[in-house]
């Protein structure tokens, strides 16, 4: 059923219940379809546009400076994720909404930019964020377009951490948060699982990277979330428990 969630007129095909998922899920906001996707992104057609946050990209690197043994493959899954998008999809361009990079310059940060060079159709930006600290020289060597503050794209306002103040008329698409859900069953099983969150004017991102955490959220009355598999979305419907 199509249902509105919002003033702006957002209009989401929700399933019945939890047993009625789909691997992906399509949103729509001022007559834009957003395509909410299994693999920790989102993906606009008509705008041609690929937006991912917090990859959080050498932060391996970062530990294993600081005496911390995390092997460099673990960051792998994510460049495949990456691929298997660009591939996909054909994107005429990709936002980072921050978070990029986790710190201070290292190997990773070239193997990154030889990775994304490969894409010749797709124009990179990244919207910085927190941890998005490199030398001004390193951005501008690298693949990517940079943001310093929150820029709009059509109706939306795309940002690294959530707008205190969201623009009349538009859709706040940001990061930071790396927002969870942690699903309790009958026999007091639970499981933590990424999630998007549409609060209000605000569609907040899972963080993309594979080695990072999760910060549990706690939906009002009003919200929406879509908890994310390896292999589906899922509609969290009213009347399920949310710890």
């Amino acid at each position: 059923m199509s249902i509105n969630t919002n003033r702006f007129g957002i209009v989401m095909e929700e399933a019945g219940n939890l047993t009625d998922r789909n691997k992906d899920v399509s949103i729509e906001f001022d007559e834009i379809s957003i395509l909410l996707l299994k693999e920790k992104a989102l993906w606009i057609k008509q705008l041609n546009t690929l937006l991912i946050a917090d990859l959080h990209f050498g932060k391996a690197a970062h530990f294993r400076k600081s005496g911390i043994p995390i092997p460099e493959p673990i960051h792998n899954a994510d460049l495949l994720q990456l691929k298997y998008l660009h591939e996909k999809f054909q994107p005429s361009h990709t936002y980072f909404l921050g978070d990029l990079f986790h710190s201070e310059w290292n190997d990773s940060w070239e193997n990154l930019n030889q990775f994304l060079v490969q894409f010749k159709t797709t124009e990179f930006h990244l919207v910085k964020g927190n941890h998005d600290v490199l030398t001004p020289k390193a951005y501008e060597q690298s693949v990517l377009r940079i943001h310093k503050e929150p820029l709009m794209l059509g109706s939306f306002a795309l940002s690294h951490e959530p707008m205190e103040v969201v623009p009349d008329g538009s859709l706040n698409i940001c990061g930071h948060i790396h927002p969870g859900i942690r699903l309790l069953g009958k026999a007091r099983q639970s499981v933590r699982i990424p999630c998007f969150l549409l609060s209000d004017s605000r569609l907040l991102l899972p963080a993309f990277g594979n080695f990072t955490g999760l910060a549990l959220v706690r939906p009002k009355g009003t919200d929406k979330v879509w908890a994310i598999t390896s292999e589906k979305i899922i509609p969290v419907l009213s009347g399920i428990s949310i710890g």
